[in-house]
């Protein structure tokens, strides 16, 4: 294809002239006619063409703006700097189009704006049909639930094992960014696995419905690698002494969140327990039982019922753990959020129903 040589004419005078009112006028006229012989300029008319649009750029509303990222987002011949000036404008309507579409925008740019720039921002990059595992490390460690379940149902990202590792903690929480995830044609067995012990039965099955047959292979010899892992002898532990310890704290009268909170800082696992089981009023077989479930859902429940403040109710779930594990500072304020949105009338029917399911 022949590249257009010759000047544009009167175009720098133009661009020059133009009123402020007529900015956003100037910049459509002179981006359509950029377009239509982007394929002939050679690299000296785009670059005129890049400075002109530059300088008219500013001042001009966003709707233009706006316009004009929509118009060059998918030109691989577009002016270079103004793309880049685009990508980085705070309003999603102007970024959000070249973010997504752009050929323009290397890794370095989209580094620097997964680490600065809100969550619009990052859901219009986990969208772009390819990110690379630099851009999805600051994604999961910054985005929200909704970009985190973009991200791991686009195909063309691709994941660091930091990444996998961040995907991995964030599913034990959120069963669709669980199926997203298990759905991932480069997950490993072992990742796999990984995903469905942390999996509640539902995420599970749903997992397996709407995999390709070729997951579901992978799912099922997971399933069998995961029942077996299950069937293995469990460690029980005994609780009697720490009862004792709970009984003789209730008759002073001192078995309260203090109490609570005081046992799960020191790692007291049976007397935490113990101490729980006593203010819900359950047994310490199914408060034990729903502590160490696979999701931490039901300490938050327990808490939320007792009206317990949240310090507490993270020391339960860092208690959970164990002594020798740092938990993920993303989990925590996850686990902090859900706490929250917990209405304490449908925590307290939940407690309600673990009662009568004892009695009966």
């Amino acid at each position: 294809m022949a590249t257009a040589t010759h000047p544009i004419p009167e175009l720098q005078d133009i661009a020059r002239n133009v009123a402020p009112a007529r900015r956003a006028a100037a910049i459509r006229q002179i981006s359509e006619l950029f377009v239509q012989g982007a394929e002939l300029f050679g690299a000296d008319h785009i670059a005129l063409f890049d400075g002109i649009l530059l300088g008219l750029l500013p001042q001009t509303e966003v709707a233009a703006r706006a316009e004009l990222a929509e118009r060059l987002a998918t030109l691989a011949k577009a002016p270079p700097r103004l793309v880049g000036e685009l990508a980085r404008a705070d309003q999603i309507a102007v970024a959000g189009p070249v973010l997504r579409a752009s050929p323009l925008i290397g890794e370095s740019l989209l580094v620097e704006l997964a680490r600065s720039r809100g969550q619009d921002h990052l859901l219009a990059i986990s969208e772009r049909q390819m990110v690379s595992a630099a851009v999805t490390d600051l994604v999961i460690r910054r985005g929200d639930r909704d970009v985190v379940r973009r991200l791991a149902g686009n195909a063309g990202a691709q994941f660091s094992e930091a990444g996998y590792g961040g995907l991995l903690k964030r599913a034990t929480d959120d069963g669709m960014l669980a199926i997203a995830v298990g759905q991932r044609e480069d997950l490993s067995a072992s990742q796999l696995n990984d995903l469905l012990a942390t999996s509640v039965e539902l995420v599970r099955r749903r997992l397996f419905s709407q995999a390709t047959p070729a997951r579901r292979a992978a799912i099922a010899q997971a399933m069998t690698t995961l029942s077996e892992r299950n069937a293995r002898p469990v460690i029980r532990r005994d609780f009697t002494a720490a009862q004792h310890t709970v009984v003789v704290l209730h008759r002073a009268g001192q078995l309260d969140e203090s109490a609570l909170f005081g046992f799960a800082k020191a790692y007291q696992y049976e007397e935490a327990i113990a101490a729980l089981a006593a203010m819900a009023r359950i047994p310490v077989a199914m408060t034990e039982g729903l502590f160490t479930g696979p999701r931490i859902d039901s300490i938050l429940v327990l808490g939320k019922s007792l009206d317990l403040a949240w310090p507490t109710v993270r020391a339960l779930v860092v208690l959970r753990l164990g002594p020798n594990r740092v938990p993920a500072e993303t989990d925590i304020e996850n686990a902090r959020l859900n706490f929250q949105r917990l209405v304490p009338v449908t925590a307290q029917r939940m407690l309600a129903f673990w009662r009568s399911r004892h009695r009966a």
